[in-house]
């Protein structure tokens, strides 16, 4: 099965959200953050059904949402409209996609682990390279210690974050803040009960 695929299987398996409608933890704790950057560019990457691009918007940015999921994308667009938010969404498979360069104010990244070390790697690349200078990015993740808990996220430890491995990635930017910890996790259905997770706040 692809990453289409199964994402598409996962969604329409969904009577409502998969994962809520309120946004992750860790990006609700930044909003002063985000609003700092209002009336800026922000992308939301794997956005899925769009909770975290909605919280986003609601802060004053102009979102764009991207997902893999055109199912994701109609929930999202929906979830936009219901809480009277515009909201730009873009089909994209991360893996592929045409990145643009210094095009974001904020970039926010919420559990996209679905790639192993390759894909990360340009991933990573991707979201550098469209950072504007002195932009600011958050990515919240699972740790390998996730795997015991098996809570949510990949089973593969090769996709799971360690302090070292955004150390490395992100190691040219002016700042860079990283966290490690564990947390109750209520988001949905998908992300529920303890889970190893790491936060990083930094700066290009």
């Amino acid at each position: 099965m692809s990453e289409l695929e199964r994402w598409q299987q996962r969604f329409a398996s969904a009577p409502g959200y998969l994962f809520g409608t309120a946004p992750n933890a860790f990006l609700h704790g930044k909003a002063d953050l985000l609003k700092a950057k209002a009336p800026g560019r922000a992308l939301a990457i794997a956005d899925g059904e769009g909770r975290n691009g909605v919280f986003m918007a609601e802060q004053s940015l102009d979102v764009l949402s991207v997902d893999i999921s055109p199912i994701a994308q109609d929930k999202a667009r929906k979830l936009a409209k219901e809480r009277g938010v515009a909201l730009r969404t873009e089909l994209a498979d991360l893996s592929t996609w045409a990145w643009p360069t210094a095009a974001f104010d904020v970039i926010v990244g919420i559990f996209f682990q679905f790639s192993g070390p390759s894909d990360r790697a340009s991933i990573f690349t991707g979201i550098k390279n469209a950072l504007k200078p002195g932009g600011l990015l958050l990515i919240h993740g699972y740790r390998p210690e996730q795997v015991k808990y098996g809570t949510g996220g990949p089973s593969d430890p090769a996709r799971l974050y360690t302090r070292k491995l955004l150390e490395d990635a992100f190691s040219d930017f002016a700042s860079l803040e990283i966290t490690e910890h564990d947390d109750m996790m209520s988001e949905g259905t998908a992300h529920v009960g303890m889970a190893a997770v790491i936060d990083l706040v930094g700066r290009k």
